[in-house]
């Protein structure tokens, strides 16, 4: 299944860096994305935009069943300074809850 049948995206930026929240919209289904979605995946799906080298960092927030994601450089200088066509975070954001998830049996 998709991501966002479990989940909705909230995102921010600040020079270069995009942090990008997961939220569940079930209290029972954020284990599972705790689980699946892991800064390791999160950077393996975004390969082609982040700079060599930077390091997707993962926080979790179990009182609000959210995972924030902070990408940093994601946005090339910025999103004023980006040659990139409509590189800010809320697309990003939206790209991400298209990640595949495995099903619980």
């Amino acid at each position: 299944m998709k991501l966002h049948t479990l989940a909705h995206s909230r995102t921010g930026d600040k020079g270069d860096t995009s942090n990008i929240s997961i939220i569940a919209y079930r209290a029972e289904d954020y284990p599972l994305l705790c689980e699946q979605l892991t800064a390791e995946r999160v950077a393996d799906f975004f390969a082609g935009l982040l700079p060599a080298g930077a390091a997707v960092r993962r926080y979790e927030l179990p009182y609000v069943q959210a995972l924030n994601f902070v990408l940093p450089g994601i946005l090339r200088g910025g999103v004023t300074r980006s040659l990139a066509l409509d590189a800010h975070g809320k697309c990003l954001g939206s790209a991400l809850l298209d990640v595949e998830l495995l099903t619980p049996n």
